[in-house]
Protein backbone atom coordinates (compact mmCIF):
# COMPACT_ATOMS: atom_id res chain seq x y z
CA UNK A 1 0.00 0.00 0.00
CA UNK A 2 1.27 3.76 -1.21
CA UNK A 3 1.65 5.75 2.35
CA UNK A 4 1.50 8.85 0.32
CA UNK A 5 1.19 10.40 -3.01
CA UNK A 6 2.28 13.74 -4.60
CA UNK A 7 1.21 15.55 -7.84
CA UNK A 8 3.39 17.83 -8.35
CA UNK A 9 2.80 21.39 -9.37
CA UNK A 10 4.59 24.09 -10.60
CA UNK A 11 3.00 27.57 -8.06
CA UNK A 12 3.89 27.76 -5.04
CA UNK A 13 1.25 26.29 -3.41
CA UNK A 14 1.49 23.34 -1.81
CA UNK A 15 -1.73 21.37 -0.41
CA UNK A 16 -1.39 18.82 2.62
CA UNK A 17 -4.22 16.65 3.17
CA UNK A 18 -2.63 14.09 6.18
CA UNK A 19 -6.65 12.97 7.55
CA UNK A 20 -8.73 11.98 3.66
CA UNK A 21 -7.18 8.53 3.81
CA UNK A 22 -8.90 5.28 5.13
CA UNK A 23 -6.23 2.56 4.64
CA UNK A 24 -5.76 0.57 8.33
CA UNK A 25 -3.24 -2.05 8.13
CA UNK A 26 -4.80 -5.91 8.77
CA UNK A 27 -3.06 -6.49 11.69
CA UNK A 28 -4.30 -3.35 13.05
CA UNK A 29 -7.74 -2.89 11.64
CA UNK A 30 -8.55 -6.69 13.81
CA UNK A 31 -7.76 -4.16 16.54
CA UNK A 32 -10.44 -1.80 16.95
CA UNK A 33 -14.00 -2.37 18.37
CA UNK A 34 -16.98 -1.35 16.04
CA UNK A 35 -16.22 2.59 17.15
CA UNK A 36 -12.62 2.56 15.55
CA UNK A 37 -13.63 0.56 12.84
CA UNK A 38 -16.17 3.04 11.48
CA UNK A 39 -13.25 5.06 11.15
CA UNK A 40 -15.57 8.53 11.86
CA UNK A 41 -13.09 11.13 11.90
CA UNK A 42 -11.89 10.92 8.25
CA UNK A 43 -11.66 14.16 6.46
CA UNK A 44 -13.80 12.65 4.10
CA UNK A 45 -13.53 13.55 0.66
CA UNK A 46 -11.18 15.81 0.76
CA UNK A 47 -8.92 15.29 -1.76
CA UNK A 48 -11.94 15.55 -4.36
CA UNK A 49 -12.89 18.52 -2.88
CA UNK A 50 -9.59 20.24 -3.69
CA UNK A 51 -8.88 19.08 -7.43
CA UNK A 52 -8.73 20.84 -9.78
CA UNK A 53 -9.21 24.05 -7.96
CA UNK A 54 -6.30 25.97 -9.35
CA UNK A 55 -3.44 25.08 -12.30
CA UNK A 56 0.05 24.42 -10.62
CA UNK A 57 -0.71 23.31 -7.05
CA UNK A 58 1.15 20.45 -5.88
CA UNK A 59 -0.98 17.73 -3.45
CA UNK A 60 0.62 15.77 -0.94
CA UNK A 61 -1.38 12.91 0.43
CA UNK A 62 -1.13 10.48 3.09
CA UNK A 63 -3.42 7.58 2.74
CA UNK A 64 -3.09 6.48 6.06
CA UNK A 65 -6.13 6.87 8.61
CA UNK A 66 -5.29 9.13 11.51
CA UNK A 67 -6.57 6.22 13.95
CA UNK A 68 -3.08 4.32 12.39
CA UNK A 69 -1.37 7.68 13.46
CA UNK A 70 -2.44 11.12 12.95
CA UNK A 71 0.20 12.97 10.76
CA UNK A 72 -0.99 16.39 11.86
CA UNK A 73 0.29 15.67 15.98
CA UNK A 74 3.50 16.11 17.44
CA UNK A 75 5.43 13.19 16.96
CA UNK A 76 6.53 13.83 20.56
CA UNK A 77 3.45 13.70 21.51
CA UNK A 78 2.75 17.00 22.61
CA UNK A 79 -0.52 18.62 22.81
CA UNK A 80 -1.82 21.14 20.05
CA UNK A 81 -4.70 22.46 22.38
CA UNK A 82 -3.52 22.60 26.27
CA UNK A 83 -6.32 21.99 29.07
CA UNK A 84 -9.01 21.29 25.75
CA UNK A 85 -10.61 17.61 24.61
CA UNK A 86 -8.11 16.78 21.30
CA UNK A 87 -7.21 13.45 20.47
CA UNK A 88 -3.46 11.86 20.45
CA UNK A 89 -0.77 11.15 18.18
CA UNK A 90 -2.04 7.86 17.92
CA UNK A 91 -5.67 8.18 19.18
CA UNK A 92 -7.25 5.91 21.74
CA UNK A 93 -10.69 7.83 21.10
CA UNK A 94 -12.41 9.42 18.67
CA UNK A 95 -13.21 12.65 18.26
CA UNK A 96 -16.53 11.83 20.50
CA UNK A 97 -14.42 10.79 23.68
CA UNK A 98 -15.31 7.15 22.81
CA UNK A 99 -12.82 4.18 22.95
CA UNK A 100 -12.19 3.04 19.44
CA UNK A 101 -9.53 -0.15 20.28
CA UNK A 102 -10.72 -3.27 22.17
CA UNK A 103 -9.74 -3.56 26.18
CA UNK A 104 -6.09 -4.59 25.76
CA UNK A 105 -5.56 -4.16 22.30
CA UNK A 106 -4.12 0.15 22.72
CA UNK A 107 -0.86 0.29 20.81
CA UNK A 108 2.20 0.59 23.37
CA UNK A 109 5.38 3.17 22.73
CA UNK A 110 7.45 0.67 20.87
CA UNK A 111 4.57 0.48 18.41
CA UNK A 112 3.62 4.22 18.59
CA UNK A 113 7.56 4.24 17.27
CA UNK A 114 7.36 1.90 14.58
CA UNK A 115 4.27 3.67 13.20
CA UNK A 116 5.99 7.03 13.22
CA UNK A 117 8.72 5.65 11.43
CA UNK A 118 6.92 4.05 9.06
CA UNK A 119 3.93 6.26 8.70
CA UNK A 120 4.14 10.06 9.66
CA UNK A 121 8.04 10.33 8.79
CA UNK A 122 7.22 9.78 4.84
CA UNK A 123 4.55 12.02 4.67
CA UNK A 124 6.03 14.55 6.22
CA UNK A 125 9.36 14.01 4.55
CA UNK A 126 6.93 14.31 1.03
CA UNK A 127 6.02 17.45 2.51
CA UNK A 128 9.58 18.83 3.26
CA UNK A 129 10.71 17.94 0.04
CA UNK A 130 8.14 20.03 -2.23
CA UNK A 131 8.04 22.82 -0.02
CA UNK A 132 11.39 23.40 -0.71
CA UNK A 133 10.87 22.75 -4.44
CA UNK A 134 8.35 24.83 -4.74
CA UNK A 135 10.49 27.75 -2.28
CA UNK A 136 13.28 26.96 -4.98
CA UNK A 137 11.39 28.00 -7.87
CA UNK A 138 9.64 31.15 -6.92
CA UNK A 139 11.29 32.19 -3.47
CA UNK A 140 8.23 31.35 -1.73
CA UNK A 141 6.39 28.76 -0.18
CA UNK A 142 2.42 28.47 1.06
CA UNK A 143 0.89 25.06 2.66
CA UNK A 144 -2.40 25.11 3.02
CA UNK A 145 -3.26 22.50 5.11
CA UNK A 146 -6.61 21.35 4.02
CA UNK A 147 -8.79 19.33 6.68
CA UNK A 148 -12.81 19.03 7.49
CA UNK A 149 -14.54 17.89 10.53
CA UNK A 150 -18.06 17.76 11.34
CA UNK A 151 -20.06 20.44 12.44
CA UNK A 152 -21.54 19.11 15.66
CA UNK A 153 -18.89 17.51 17.86
CA UNK A 154 -19.81 18.34 21.44
CA UNK A 155 -16.58 16.44 23.32
CA UNK A 156 -14.27 19.02 21.12
CA UNK A 157 -16.49 21.87 20.96
CA UNK A 158 -19.97 23.77 21.80
CA UNK A 159 -22.24 24.77 19.90
CA UNK A 160 -22.24 24.25 15.86
CA UNK A 161 -18.90 24.78 14.10
CA UNK A 162 -18.35 27.95 11.49
CA UNK A 163 -18.24 26.66 7.99
CA UNK A 164 -14.21 27.90 7.57
CA UNK A 165 -12.27 27.99 10.46
CA UNK A 166 -8.74 29.90 9.36
CA UNK A 167 -5.59 29.09 11.28
CA UNK A 168 -2.15 30.63 11.80
CA UNK A 169 -1.60 30.21 14.94
CA UNK A 170 -2.46 33.81 15.57
CA UNK A 171 -0.82 35.21 12.43
CA UNK A 172 2.54 33.19 13.66
CA UNK A 173 2.49 30.81 10.81
CA UNK A 174 2.21 33.47 7.62
CA UNK A 175 2.76 36.64 6.32
CA UNK A 176 -0.16 38.78 7.52
CA UNK A 177 -0.90 39.72 4.05
CA UNK A 178 -1.49 36.56 3.39
CA UNK A 179 -3.83 35.56 6.87
CA UNK A 180 -5.80 38.63 5.85
CA UNK A 181 -6.31 38.08 2.17
CA UNK A 182 -7.36 34.48 3.09
CA UNK A 183 -9.85 35.97 5.95
CA UNK A 184 -10.92 38.53 3.71
CA UNK A 185 -12.25 36.26 1.01
CA UNK A 186 -13.62 33.57 3.47
CA UNK A 187 -15.82 36.43 4.99
CA UNK A 188 -17.18 37.97 1.74
CA UNK A 189 -18.55 34.11 1.17
CA UNK A 190 -21.89 33.22 2.05
CA UNK A 191 -20.26 30.85 4.51
CA UNK A 192 -19.91 31.76 8.85
CA UNK A 193 -15.80 32.14 8.78
CA UNK A 194 -13.45 32.86 12.30
CA UNK A 195 -10.01 33.09 12.17
CA UNK A 196 -8.10 31.34 15.05
CA UNK A 197 -10.90 30.37 16.85
CA UNK A 198 -11.24 26.55 17.80
CA UNK A 199 -9.07 25.30 15.31
CA UNK A 200 -5.80 27.72 15.32
CA UNK A 201 -3.41 25.34 13.06
CA UNK A 202 -2.75 21.71 13.52
CA UNK A 203 1.13 20.51 14.15
CA UNK A 204 1.99 20.92 10.85
CA UNK A 205 0.89 24.63 10.13
CA UNK A 206 3.04 25.71 13.45
CA UNK A 207 5.72 23.54 12.52
CA UNK A 208 6.32 24.52 8.56
CA UNK A 209 5.32 27.94 9.19
CA UNK A 210 8.03 30.31 9.22
CA UNK A 211 7.53 33.39 6.83
CA UNK A 212 10.94 35.28 7.45
CA UNK A 213 12.30 32.45 5.75
CA UNK A 214 9.57 32.46 2.97
CA UNK A 215 7.68 29.86 4.11
CA UNK A 216 3.89 30.24 5.26
CA UNK A 217 1.43 27.80 6.09
CA UNK A 218 -2.62 28.31 6.98
CA UNK A 219 -4.71 25.60 8.00
CA UNK A 220 -8.13 25.70 6.56
CA UNK A 221 -10.63 23.32 8.79
CA UNK A 222 -14.13 23.09 6.82
CA UNK A 223 -17.17 22.11 8.27
CA UNK A 224 -18.39 18.74 6.40
CA UNK A 225 -21.77 20.21 6.44
CA UNK A 226 -20.73 22.56 3.49
CA UNK A 227 -20.12 20.04 1.12
CA UNK A 228 -21.58 16.15 2.14
CA UNK A 229 -25.37 15.46 2.17
CA UNK A 230 -24.87 14.13 5.58
CA UNK A 231 -22.55 14.08 8.33
CA UNK A 232 -22.75 10.27 8.95
CA UNK A 233 -22.63 7.09 7.31
CA UNK A 234 -21.94 6.88 4.22
CA UNK A 235 -20.42 10.21 4.06
CA UNK A 236 -21.97 11.36 0.85
CA UNK A 237 -20.41 14.10 -0.69
CA UNK A 238 -23.23 16.54 -2.33
CA UNK A 239 -21.80 17.46 -5.48
CA UNK A 240 -24.12 20.86 -5.79
CA UNK A 241 -23.11 22.05 -2.47
CA UNK A 242 -19.19 21.14 -2.93
CA UNK A 243 -19.19 22.71 -6.01
CA UNK A 244 -20.61 26.13 -4.35
CA UNK A 245 -17.72 25.55 -1.81
CA UNK A 246 -15.25 24.89 -4.41
CA UNK A 247 -15.93 27.92 -6.21
CA UNK A 248 -15.07 30.23 -2.83
CA UNK A 249 -12.32 28.02 -2.21
CA UNK A 250 -10.77 28.96 -5.40
CA UNK A 251 -10.98 32.72 -4.99
CA UNK A 252 -9.02 31.98 -1.62
CA UNK A 253 -6.38 29.76 -3.32
CA UNK A 254 -6.36 32.34 -6.14
CA UNK A 255 -5.93 35.28 -3.81
CA UNK A 256 -3.38 33.72 -1.40
CA UNK A 257 -1.28 33.12 -4.66
CA UNK A 258 -1.12 36.58 -5.95
CA UNK A 259 -0.29 37.79 -2.49
CA UNK A 260 2.60 34.92 -1.82
CA UNK A 261 4.24 35.85 -4.98
CA UNK A 262 4.05 39.79 -3.66
CA UNK A 263 5.85 39.06 -0.70
CA UNK A 264 8.93 37.29 -2.49
CA UNK A 265 11.78 38.24 -0.54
Amino acid sequence: MQVVSVHRGDGPIVLGQPHGGTYVPDDIATRFNNTGRALADTDWHINRLYTGLIGGVTVVQSHVHRYVIDANRDPEGLSLYPGQNTTTLVPLTDFDGQSIWQSGQEPSEDEIGQRRETFHAPYHAALTEELERVRAIHGVAVLFDCHSIRSHIPFLFEGTLFDMNIGTDGGVTCASGIESIANEFATSSPYSTILNGRFRGGWTTRHYGRPHEGLHAIQMELAQSTYLSAESPPWPYDPAKADRLRHWLHDILEAIQDTALETTP
